[in-house]
């Protein structure tokens, strides 16, 4: 379809799940337009991501503190952190497959979320819960899963686009935490894109001074999402 005759739909407010005292609202494609690769990389590349097969952009009433980022690999270096996190993790080995339901994952999945956001929604998860979160009906993610020993530790969710790779979410062995895994996961997501030539790694929202958000900022080369054009604006991550 002519991305330029997509229609676009705001939500109705709801909870912000990053400020107690705030709502938000989405932007959200047609609903009636059925979702493919193409038209996914685009909104991606537009400061969208999904949820399940929900895309959106956050659009809310007031305030502007997400934004959208991603990573330009080719000008990205790993630092000292960063070098010592792949050093750390050498024993590794990864595999990338089709994304996919499987008891396995799902046992990781509900470890880590039963340890690391015991006390939010998503704790205690059931199976119907992974698959919605996870998956999309347009079968383009994959998994980047890590094993030592054979023992499953960490995946990471992605979604292939014709510019890169979008993170969906990634989940570990909460007992791993000398790893990093989280900062291996967006590292191999790097590794995938130079593998492939392609250009991006898109990293969701930043917000600035969010605690959940400040490990974006040790990743050279990241882009914002403003005033509908991707800039690097070093002066305002580094003052986060």
């Amino acid at each position: 379809m002519n991305t330029q005759s997509l229609s676009l739909y705001l939500t109705a407010e709801h909870s912000c799940g990053y400020y107690a005292d705030r709502n938000s609202a989405n932007i959200i494609p047609d609903p009636q337009i059925q979702m493919n690769k193409n038209l996914y990389s685009f909104l991606v590349s537009k400061g969208f991501r999904r949820s399940g097969n929900f895309v959106y952009r956050p659009h809310c009433p007031a305030c502007q503190a997400c934004i959208a980022c991603r990573i330009k690999v080719s000008g990205f270096q790993p630092n000292r952190n960063q070098r010592r996190c792949l050093k750390k993790n050498r024993d590794l080995i990864t595999r990338i497959t089709p994304a996919c339901y499987t008891e396995e994952y799902f046992d990781l999945y509900r470890r880590y979320l039963n340890v690391r956001h015991h006390d939010g929604s998503m704790a205690n998860p059931e199976p119907n819960d992974f698959q919605q979160f996870l998956l999309c009906d347009w079968r383009q993610s994959l998994f980047i899963e890590s094993r030592v020993a054979n023992r499953l530790i960490c995946v990471t969710v992605a979604d292939h686009l014709a510019d890169g790779l979008s993170a969906v979410y990634t989940f570990f062995d909460p007992d791993e935490n000398k790893r990093s895994l989280g900062t291996h996961a967006i590292l191999q997501q790097i590794w995938f894109t130079q593998i492939y030539q392609l250009p991006h790694v898109y990293l969701g929202y930043w917000i600035r001074n969010h605690p959940k958000m400040n490990y974006k900022n040790n990743f050279q080369s990241l882009q914002l999402y403003q005033e509908n054009q991707w800039v690097s604006n070093k002066s305002l991550i580094m003052s986060s």
